[in-house]
């Protein structure tokens, strides 16, 4: 038997209603953040996407989790960020049913890892400009709700990886819905986190009985 240890540093958001009702479980935010952002400060996990939004101001109507890869070139570690997300759950007011996940570039790609590996998890995915292998098109939960960005002159993760999976996925018959930067390159995820339909698209979608 092999264990394999991983430490990682998170960032934690509780919507500003949280402490008013003991009983009301609440949705979680999985946001995984791009290779731009790993190491060991957590400070830096708020130049993009919802840690950034948190950081000016913004208000969330569900809680936020986002951990930190600590390996500037290595893949995320998805074990371990299940193992934190299920420590999240137990000493928190999570409602199971309403775990969204997110995640761009790097944290897109690993993304679509959970999807297939922890199908019956997630209420809903949205992917900006992740990379992701065709075959995990039948892996994953067909009654899962998924949001794909990407911009076209993405020169890091090419459009196509993007644009050819959600056209398997459609072709498959699952809910996708596929936003379409023209003209931007790999920093789509400035105007998708900016997406405020995101948030309610979430916010309308729990796993069934």
């Amino acid at each position: 038997m092999t264990l394999v240890s991983e430490k990682l540093q998170y960032y934690l958001y509780f919507p500003e209603d949280y402490d008013k009702d003991s009983e009301t479980a609440f949705p979680l935010l999985l946001f995984l953040h791009g290779g731009g952002e790993s190491g060991d400060s957590l400070a830096i996990l708020k130049k993009n996407g919802p840690p950034k939004m948190l950081a000016e101001g913004k208000q969330f109507p569900f809680m936020v989790l986002a951990p930190q890869n600590p390996h500037k070139k290595q893949w995320w570690n998805v074990r371990a960020v299940m193992q934190l997300l299920d420590t999240i759950i137990t000493h928190n007011k999570v409602d199971p049913k309403r775990i969204y996940l997110s995640g761009l570039s790097r944290g897109g790609s690993a993304a679509w890892e959970l999807a297939v590996q922890y199908p019956d998890r997630f209420a809903a995915m949205a992917v900006v400009c992740g990379m992701t292998p065709l075959p995990y098109a039948s892996w994953i939960n067909k009654d899962m709700p998924i949001w794909v960005f990407h911009g076209t002159e993405d020169q890091s993760i090419p459009f196509s990886e993007s644009e050819t999976m959600v056209n398997e996925l459609k072709r498959m018959g699952y809910e996708v819905t596929f936003t379409i930067y023209e003209g931007v390159g790999h920093d789509s995820w400035v105007q998708a986190y900016q997406t405020e339909a995101l948030y309610q698209w979430f916010m309308e979608q729990q796993l069934e009985e």
